[in-house]
């Protein structure tokens, strides 16, 4: 097809020769692809010079491209960074994206609070406290929290120290010193704060040295019950060092990225090492990928992966270099406002650590990869005779009860997984009782509105012949004459089967690729669904009493019962007690003391 068919050429002529951020958008001003350039004429003019070979997902790319934007940046620093951020919001169809929709999980240690805690926490904050991480999977932070409230003497709670209270279970069962009621002092606790410091920082040999001084010096001081304490504790922590995953001690923080290919799939590994301990691992799969360089998919990697939030590294080893690895040094260093170094391994121990993760990216690659999903939509297309191969496919359900607690569940698959970061559930509102056509039709309406021009090529609705026809009718209302770009079935059980608009019917209770993939989007959002409709339940189930009165939530109801102790005695104290309570006045101590005299005693 002539690239210049679009007419998009006489629009790049007067496109400015300056670094920035390009934009290719369909006839619906859908975000189709984003790229970065030095020169942005020049960059775009390539795309129509037949001299140049693209990629069949770009071939793909402009067969589709009506319009095309651009943002001018002072540098290319500026564009890497903003298109970066913009494919991350955006999440354009031809783009390589990463399906990592969660932050990773660090502890954090917040020395830069007078009684420090420590806690797990997925968002980085410049607060001054200490990060550490991350820890992938996340089951290893909260063995490593766990395990440290076990041995060490650090308060567990966020609770206000400002005056004292009454100790808690934790104190009784002697894993927190109980600084709430002045059960240890500041200096004290301070040295138990900089024992957890040093364990995270994997700093053995210092820690190690510390408990025995401590401990040799108890015994002389004839504190043999507080000196066992210190040896049991010394104990936990040579084991804990003697299990983990130790790379090197030369090695401080990096982190490891190697790959393997395969077709058009590729899988990358990345290890991170901290203190010379390899703390986790996150794979990524990246489908459809072919005629890309191994240095230009290095590259497009690791702009996506490190464009979320995270403590970066001191330096990122990988398999090989990306060809604009000093705009990713820049960027990086700019991001953790200290220099990273981006290079290839220097030494034996480096070479062994990106050849570990490549061996894992192998092994994965080769387990995930069945019947290429390229020929499962293939057939899917086929046999359902629909207008196009659906890339993304969208699927709608309801759950609820006799009308209570009705909620509504979208998925999102697409090139061969679910896509989590697009999912969504939302609770009925405008719908009272039992209506599930009317139902799906809120839902549809809500989410679609809130996707935009982010729309999947195919809609399934779990449901019958009725539910389809209204989902037609819905969908028809949100996106208007862009209905003729979506398919919409919906997919029935017992027995399985797809419902079309034309009133035809497929089965699918074969167990061919084509109708195990159909089944499995429907079972997914028929369990995302009932998930979130049994998480509601649940959560009005457990609720505090106290929490149902108006003005007093989670502080207050927290607050009263450190007070009194239990609701009950809440409810025979006087109005002047409750109204002494740290954020209660006398109106809210009436109004608790009214709503708690309606419960059954």
């Amino acid at each position: 097809m002539d690239r210049e068919a679009k007419g998009l050429t006489e629009k790049i002529n007067h496109i400015p020769e300056k670094p920035g951020v390009y934009i290719f958008k369909d006839k619906h001003g859908r975000v189709l692809y984003i790229g970065k350039a030095k020169n942005l004429r020049t960059r775009l003019r390539s795309y129509f010079q037949r001299s140049t070979e693209l990629t069949p997902r770009l071939e793909a790319m402009l067969r589709r491209a009506e319009d095309l934007s651009f943002v001018v940046t002072e540098n290319e620093l500026e564009a890497l960074a903003l298109e970066a951020s913009l494919i991350k919001q955006q999440k354009p169809r031809y783009n390589i994206i990463l399906r990592d929709d969660k932050n990773y999980p660090y502890l954090r240690l917040t020395i830069n609070e007078e009684w420090p805690t420590l806690e797990v926490v997925r968002r980085i904050k410049k607060d001054g406290a200490n990060y550490f991480g991350p820890y992938i999977p996340a089951s290893s932070v909260w063995e490593t929290l766990a395990f440290i409230r076990k041995h060490f003497q650090i308060r567990p709670c966020r609770y206000r120290l400002d005056r004292p209270i009454k100790p808690c279970i934790q104190q009784q069962m002697g894993r927190c010193p109980a600084p709430c009621a002045g059960g240890v002092s500041k200096e004290e606790y301070m040295k138990a704060v900089e024992e957890v410091e040093r364990f995270l920082k994997g700093q053995k040999k210092e820690l190690i040295e510390e408990l025995e001084t401590k401990m040799k010096k108890l015994s002389e001081e004839l504190r043999f019950e507080e000196a066992a304490k210190v040896r049991d504790r010394l104990m936990a922590v040579k084991r804990a060092f003697e299990s983990q995953k130790v790379v090197s001690p030369e090695i401080d923080n990096i982190d490891v990225i190697g790959f393997w290919q395969t077709g058009i799939d590729s899988m990358f590994v990345v290890l991170f090492i901290r203190s010379g301990i390899i703390i986790g691992t996150k794979d990524f799969m990246l489908r459809d990928i072919k005629h890309l360089r191994e240095e230009e998919l290095m590259g497009e990697f690791m702009k996506f992966f490190y464009a979320k939030e995270m403590v970066m590294p001191e330096e990122v080893i990988l398999q090989c270099l990306p060809p604009d690895r000093e705009t990713l040094q820049q960027w990086l260093s700019f991001k953790a406002e200290q220099e990273i170094k981006i290079r290839k391994p220097k030494n034996q121990k480096e070479k062994e650590l990106v050849e570990m993760a490549r061996e894992n990216a192998r092994v994965l690659l080769s387990t995930k990869i069945g019947t290429p999903p390229k020929e499962v939509l293939d057939r899917i297309k086929d046999r359902l005779n629909l207008r196009r191969v659906p890339e993304s496919i969208g699927g709608f359900d309801v759950s609820t009860i006799f009308g209570s607690y009705s909620v509504g569940a979208f998925v999102w698959w697409e090139r061969g997984e679910f896509v989590k970061e697009n999912y969504r559930h939302l609770k009925i509102k405008e719908v009272t009782g039992i209506d599930d056509y009317s139902m799906m039709a809120e839902i549809l309406k809500r989410t679609l509105k809130n996707l935009g021009h982010n729309l999947p090529d195919m809609i399934m609705i779990d449901g019958g012949k009725g539910h389809l026809e209204t989902a037609i009718q819905a969908i028809s209302e949100v996106v208007g004459e862009r209905i003729t770009d979506i398919d919409i079935v919906a997919v029935a059980k017992n027995p399985d089967r797809v419902i079309l608009p034309d009133g035809r019917t497929v089965p699918v209770d074969d167990s061919s690729a084509e109708s195990v993939l159909l089944r499995k989007i429907r079972d997914e959002v028929h369990r995302f669904a009932i998930t979130f409709h049994r998480k509601l339940r649940a959560k009005e189930t457990l609720i505090s009493p106290l929490e149902r009165i108006k003005g007093i939530g989670k502080k207050r109801r927290l607050e009263l019962l450190r007070k009194f102790g239990s609701i009950e005695a809440i409810r025979n104290a006087t109005v002047e007690e409750i109204a002494q309570v740290s954020g209660m006045n006398r109106t809210l101590a009436e109004r608790v003391l009214q709503e708690l005299s309606k419960l059954v005693k």
